[in-house]
């Protein structure tokens, strides 16, 4: 590992990580760097961990009074939610024209996306002079109100199986729409000005630590970050509502369970007895009871799950299968012959997507799963059946 100044603590905080065995290196070297920080008291890795910038995405860590930026991640607030509804499984197929209306009229994707009439929505009310970067991003924002963005988010229908009956929910196979996207270019705007605001404060970290800096909580800015990010996770959450009640509307539905989570956040927890903040950057919550939604691939199964509250992972779990190739890798060892022909067979038809979100740059979600099983309790296993993503060529977005 690279020197460290000595300011950094000379010793880690504890580090625990899961799925060790197909976790890249240099993912890793970053949870071990975080880990060194002297704000830093606990680090845990989940499985589907891979290189992101400053904190591994998959990483979770714990801080003292502080927030970093970078360890929420540029897509502030990316998360996920599940609406199983009152369509019989079989109808994916038969009404497929429908469905694939239905997702158009709803949402659209892509880098810069937005409607050109915008939905009302009361997050739109809320106070976006919290921060210099929403007050001036706010009609952007009200415009991608809804919209889904760029690379590896998705709106698609699914089969989803409860083996035994829970939530409600009696045994036996359902429709879903699943669906994940973040806070759009307005969250990446404020990603970027706040870790400049804390890197022009933290000069003392080496080059290869620059984006771990963070910024007080007591601070003006520290506390800016903490409401705008906050801001940010109710604006998400509103993309989410308003597609899910776009789709439910459009097609005549009615929701018989609704379940959403974050993975791109930092909530104040009680760990050990002592108040920290613990950023979860591509990692589902997963205390005691919580469920969650872990997606696999557009071609393979995801997860609902319910959490175990495991001390050791900072009450987390993955946030999907997470990559096992680059972008660039996946696509220059794959091509769309070999992806149809996957699709194909597991019954998969895909609307629109780019050529690096094919499940060949993915990890096996059932590993993952397999590494993570002190972590979360399966409720319910979704299949995807027709995906949209945003089309081919389209820069991944956070």
């Amino acid at each position: 590992m690279n020197h460290i100044n000595d300011s950094m603590n000379s010793d880690m905080c504890p580090v625990k990580i899961y799925g060790e065995d197909f976790i890249e290196e240099g993912a890793m070297k970053q949870a071990y760097a975080a880990a060194r920080l002297p704000i830093s008291v606990r680090v845990a890795v989940m499985p589907d961990a891979h290189l992101g910038y400053g904190i591994c995405i998959g990483g979770v860590v714990a801080t003292r009074g502080v927030v970093i930026p970078w360890a929420v991640g540029m897509d502030i607030a990316c998360r996920m939610r599940l609406t199983v509804v009152d369509l019989q499984p079989a109808r994916i197929v038969g009404e497929e024209g429908r469905l694939r209306k239905a997702i158009a009229e709803c949402t659209c994707f892509g880098v810069g996306a937005e409607f050109t009439n915008p939905h009302d929505h009361p997050v739109m009310d809320e106070d976006w002079n919290v921060s210099p970067v929403t007050s001036r991003n706010k009609i952007k924002a009200w415009r991608q109100l809804g919209t889904s963005g760029s690379g590896n988010h998705f709106v698609e229908f699914g089969t989803i199986t409860f083996d035994k009956a829970d939530l409600c929910v009696e045994p036996g196979t359902y429709t879903a729409i699943l669906s994940h996207s973040g806070s759009r270019g307005v969250g990446g705007q404020v990603a970027q000005h706040y870790s400049k605001l804390a890197m022009e404060r933290h000069h003392e970290l080496p080059k290869e630590m620059k984006q771990l800096a963070w910024l007080d909580l007591v601070s003006e800015e520290g506390q800016e970050y903490w409401n705008v990010m906050e801001l940010m996770g109710r604006y998400a959450a509103a993309s989410h509502e308003i597609i899910h009640r776009g789709l439910l509307r459009a097609l005549k539905l009615e929701p018989l369970l609704t379940v959403e989570n974050h993975h791109n956040f930092a909530w104040k927890e009680t760990v050990n007895g002592e108040e920290l903040v613990v950023h979860r950057k591509g990692a589902t919550p997963a205390k005691v009871g919580d469920l969650g939604v872990i997606p696999g691939s557009m071609a393979t199964p995801g997860y609902l799950v319910r959490g175990k509250g495991e001390p050791s992972s900072l009450m987390s779990a993955s946030h999907g299968a997470g990559r096992k190739m680059s972008r660039t890798q996946t696509k220059q060892s794959t091509n769309w012959s070999t992806l149809n022909k996957m699709l194909e067979e597991r019954g998969v038809t895909l609307i629109s997507a780019g050529i690096d979100e094919s499940p060949f740059g993915y990890k096996d979600i059932d590993k993952v799963m397999e590494a993570q099983k002190s972590l979360v309790d399966v409720v319910a296993k979704f299949e995807p059946k027709l995906v949209k993503m945003a089309p081919d060529g389209e820069r991944a977005e956070g």
